[in-house]
């Protein structure tokens, strides 16, 4: 049969020409990626062989053999293998929408570059970073046989084949400059350093004589932990995660008893390039009686979690589980709830001994942990103590927690106060601070998106309310000192009641404000009312906004506000300044003006000292 020429797709073609032309400094990660592959292979196959045992008939194995006079090097496996419309998904498009991402984030970093190529899922192309041309065969078990060839140009071939076993082989005809991959004690070396703890024997086949196994073929998690050090769980979490950096924290632990399941978890140091995409599935490895079964199993973590690495193994689940039967599952449920608690402990045990990694980890994953405090109600006052903000005593990163807040706080303060808005830079130049940074009570300031729902679920903490200093109640200002506004209030009493009218309705009321000592005016939310920040966030998001208008709160020792009583009989004097005092209460909170040309225009009014012909400031 003749072989068929199939064009790569433009990205595939790209991605080829960059590895081609050697961006990365450590090629030797494309023996890893292979040997990932057939090891996955092989998984598959033990998956299937649950409805089917007759599929494996001997041993699973991963073999490589070197061919000195041919210049080849083999990868072969005895796993599932692939059918003709499998070779031409897998082999022949890259169909993962991160491609763009992978080559734009390409730098010739060594341990950047490698875990790019495992983070992305392009790990089978990098056998072009020693290859000059690939051939791969492979066979299904009730299927044909298939030969898949390319130069890693612009095309690749695709034939019938005469493989009669099952499984795949992928043979690299290595570049003259890459014949060091054919020495024994090279691959060995690669294999040990990446390889070691497959749970199935990766053989090497020499020139003469029978394969051997060069790894340790046990799987790391059922080994006893008093056998396994540091490196060996770091270079498990390699094979695992295809990330080059070490993590940040791991969790092993064997449960025995009613409840029988292992579980190995980690939290990285960095966050995957799609942490945010909502459609990419998340999860750790599901295995059953060291069966492979599922390689994402959402249903053992939250979402808010999703950060995790790792896998669970447990003999207490059937073979042929499905995600329909751990959806609901009394111990999925159980193991989900012991899991939660292990990455809580573990987070905890990091925050309280190793702070300078806690704090790489919540630059990275901060903000994901947030989402717990709306979406697990019975692990929300941990999740709380394990979240560090910025506040006004600490603006430069987020470093403080409830706990220490709460220590810091003024035996005259009786709440933990907080401001959030769309930036740190407008929030920390609010007007709404002046007040509580004269009375000395520290304000902690959210600008992340979240944190509006954060504080809506995170009610109190240890018994101390969280209040919002842009909310209208008098008394969350801490007792600010007030003993000149009841005589303020009578002072602008016909001022205040005529700025709603003078405004357009478009705030509730005005009055006199206890928290302001340097601006003129800024707005406030209603005692039970959404702030700006969450009416803004719904209305972006295309949802119903209620229709709640803020206070406008002045500062009655402020000229601007003084002006307003000497303008009470000039209606448009009276109009414009009370234009203005709003105007410049929206802009200081973060908000956007209705009419910023005709605001401007007010202002250079006042500042010229003229208003429609009358003099406003004398």
């Amino acid at each position: 049969m003749t072989a068929e020429r199939h064009e790569f797709q433009t990205e595939t073609r790209s991605l080829l020409r960059l590895m081609i032309h050697s961006l990365y400094s450590n090629k030797e990660i494309f023996l890893r990626e292979l040997i990932s592959n057939a090891s996955d292979a092989c998984d598959k196959l033990r998956f299937a062989a649950i409805q089917q045992p007759d599929l494996i008939d001997g041993e699973l194995f991963v073999e490589l053999q070197a061919d000195k006079f041919a210049g080849t090097l083999t990868i072969r496996d005895n796993g599932i293998g692939m059918s003709r419309d499998e070779v031409l998904d897998n082999l022949g498009t890259i169909a993962r929408s991160g491609t763009k991402k992978f080559m734009e984030s390409l730098s010739g970093d060594q341990a950047k570059d490698a875990q790019l190529i495992g983070q992305f899922g392009v790990g089978f192309y990098s056998a072009f970073l020693v290859a000059d041309k690939v051939t791969v065969k492979t066979r299904r078990a009730d299927g044909e046989a298939t030969v898949w060839e390319s130069t890693g140009e612009g095309d690749y071939t695709l034939e019938a084949g005469d493989k009669t076993e099952r499984g795949t082989e992928v043979i690299l005809h290595l570049r003259d400059d890459e014949k060091e991959f054919l020495e024994a004690h090279r691959l060995q070396d690669i294999v040990r350093k990446y390889s070691d703890h497959i749970g199935l024997p990766i053989k090497l086949r020499p020139a003469e004589g029978e394969p051997e196994a060069i790894n340790q073929a046990r799987a790391l998690w059922t080994r006893p932990k008093s056998e396994i050090g540091e490196d060996d769980y770091k270079s498990f979490y390699e094979h695992l995660t295809h990330d080059f950096e070490a993590p940040l924290a791991w969790a092993h632990h064997k449960v025995e008893g009613n409840l029988e399941y292992t579980s190995l978890l980690y939290i990285p140091a960095r966050a995957p390039f799609d942490l945010w995409d909502r459609d990419q599935q998340r999860g750790v490895k599901l295995y059953v009686k060291r069966v492979f079964i599922m390689d994402r199993a959402a249903e053992l973590l939250p979402p808010y979690l999703r950060f995790v690495r790792g896998l669970v193994d447990t003999a207490d689940l059937p073979l042929n589980v499905s995600r329909e039967i751990l959806q609901g599952n009394r111990t999925v449920d159980k193991i989900r709830s012991a899991l939660v608690k292990r990455v809580l402990d573990l987070l905890d045990d990091l925050a309280a001994n190793r702070p300078d990694d806690y704090a790489r980890f919540y630059e990275q994953f901060g903000k994901v942990l947030k989402e717990g405090i709306i979406d697990d109600h019975a692990n929300r006052e941990r999740i709380a103590k394990l979240l560090r903000f910025n506040s006004t005593t600490a603006l430069d990163k987020p470093s403080v927690g409830l706990e220490d807040y709460i220590a810091r706080m003024p035996e005259t303060q009786e709440k933990i106060l907080y401001l959030t808005g769309e930036s740190l830079g407008a929030i920390r130049n609010s007007p709404h601070l002046e007040g509580f940074r004269k009375a000395g009570f520290e304000v902690l300031l959210l600008a992340d998106r979240i944190d509006e729902w954060v504080v809506g679920n995170l009610t109190e903490y240890q018994d101390k309310k969280l209040e919002s200093a842009a909310r209208g109640n008098v008394e969350a200002a801490g007792k600010i000192d007030t003993a000149d506004q009841a005589k303020q209030e009578a002072e602008f009493k016909e001022v205040l009641a005529k700025l709603p009218e003078a405004l357009g309705h478009r705030i509730a009321s005005a009055r006199v404000s206890a928290r302001l000592t340097e601006s003129p005016s800024c707005l406030v939310a209603p005692e039970h009312g959404m702030s700006r920040q969450l009416l803004e966030i719904l209305k972006q998001a295309g949802q119903d906004a209620p229709d709640i208008k803020p206070i406008l709160e002045l500062n009655a020792e402020h000229p601007l506000v003084a002006r307003l009583k000497d303008a009470l009989s000039d209606e448009v004097g009276f109009a414009d300044l009370a234009e203005v005092l709003h105007g410049q209460a929206v802009l200081a909170e973060g908000g956007q003006l209705d009419d910023p040309a005709g605001f401007v225009k007010r202002l250079n009014k006042l500042i010229l000292g003229q208003g429609g012909g009358r003099i406003l400031l004398g």
